[in-house]
């Protein structure tokens, strides 16, 4: 397999930072141990520029190749990974396991830290590229946004940024395997909040009552009527109700209630169509039942689509460093990823980068695993390399 040869000579180097990582797991914004461990590796290393506080704690390196890109080439190229961790308690028994209680690398934020962190060694040793290579390391991309933050404090003007790639490691996916695909990769997440209003009294007398949580199912069910009646079967979207929260005794009709869940779509189209549905919904109960309903949607993160011709471009990279039989082209994940921000913001791709049978993602019992390494570092070389060739 084609991986870059220095690569190897560093492995032992990279998975001990990916190791000293996950032993000291933080969360969302609060990432200030790992930010400062990625800034002083950046400095050691001889980035030209080392900013930090970006998106309150984010972590950008500037590399400078030997040569300048010729007029009309492209210039900058941005790699990002994300470095906070779960609120998960971890279970893996590993003698490098998270020193928190409660928290852990349960995503792999530790190795996408770790193998940017490799790249960026490397590119700054070599430098053999024209143009700038500029490495991202967001905070808060579990539910905060960081992506969004970072930009917002100018992280594509600032650096100059033209195109934007990230990763993410696959359980299931093979190691030296990668998957990908143009177009939309993982779904826009929204939240759905509903507060019923009922009327609450015995259990015997439910005629005097309006039962809420005779409601809330009523509105449960009608929900999955949403993505199997309205939404076209070619298309992609899911409701989810995860939490049901009402009454305090079992001879007690309780007065309220409260739905909390998750909306998963591929599209615009599809998101406004099942936003609109559900008020319909929700308003078609409250008329039928008498209930007090209240809907909250909040939306979170959008779809996340690549860019074709990056992803053509990340495609044979991926191709170059694991072969042609390795690079698989995954179908959309209803999973959501904060880099759709930065997808919005400036045209590139995202790629899995494979993690063997591995537990999976937000599991008690994952592992990033370290022979992934070799192959995710390799792919940000050659794609700084190849797409800023001097």
């Amino acid at each position: 397999m084609p991986i870059v040869n220095r690569v190897a000579d560093l492995h032992p180097e990279i998975q001990a930072w990916r190791r000293d990582i996950h032993q000291h797991p933080e969360l969302l914004y609060d990432v200030h141990r790992t930010a400062a461990f990625v800034a002083d590796r950046l400095r050691e290393f001889g980035c030209d520029e080392v900013a930090t506080g970006l998106g309150k704690t984010g972590v950008v390196g500037v590399i400078r190749g030997k040569k300048s890109a010729k007029d009309g080439d492209l210039k900058v190229i941005g790699l990002r990974a994300d470095m906070d961790a779960l609120p998960i308690e971890e279970a893996t028994n590993l003698p490098y396991a998270s020193k928190t209680p409660g928290k852990m690398h349960a995503c792999g934020h530790d190795g996408h830290t770790a193998m940017l962190l490799g790249a960026a060694r490397y590119l700054a040793e070599t430098r053999n590229f024209a143009g700038n290579a500029i490495v991202i390391f967001q905070p808060a991309e579990e539910g905060g946004a960081g992506a969004a933050a970072m930009i917002k404090d100018g992280l594509m003007d600032r650096f100059g940024i033209e195109q934007i790639y990230g990763m993410h490691n696959g359980p299931g996916i093979p190691i030296g395997s990668f998957a990908i695909r143009p177009g939309p990769i993982m779904a826009a997440t929204d939240e759905l909040n509903i507060s019923i209003q009922g009327h609450g009294g015995h259990a015997s007398r439910p005629h005097k009552c309006i039962d809420s949580v005779l409601v809330g199912s009523q509105i449960i069910t009608a929900l999955q009527q949403i993505v199997s009646r309205n939404v076209d079967p070619l298309e992609s979207a899911v409701i989810s109700v995860c939490e049901f929260h009402a009454g305090t005794a079992r001879n007690v009709i309780p007065q309220t209630a409260e739905l909390r869940g998750t909306i998963r779509t591929l599209t615009p189209e599809v998101r406004a169509l099942v936003e609109r549905r559900i008020g319909e919904v929700v308003a078609g109960v409250a008329q039928m039942t008498g209930a007090k309903i209240d809907l909250d949607i909040k939306r979170g993160y959008p779809v996340t689509v690549n860019h074709v011709a990056q992803t053509e471009l990340a495609t044979d990279i991926a191709k170059e460093v694991a072969g042609n039989n390795n690079v698989l082209e995954t179908p959309p994940l209803m999973g959501a990823e904060d880099f759709s921000y930065m997808l919005e913001a400036r045209p590139g791709a995202f790629i899995f980068c494979g993690n063997g049978d591995s537990a999976g993602l937000h599991h008690p019992a994952y592992n990033f695993n370290d022979e992934a390494i070799l192959y995710g570092t390799s792919f940000w070389i050659k794609l700084v390399e190849n797409t800023l060739a001097a």
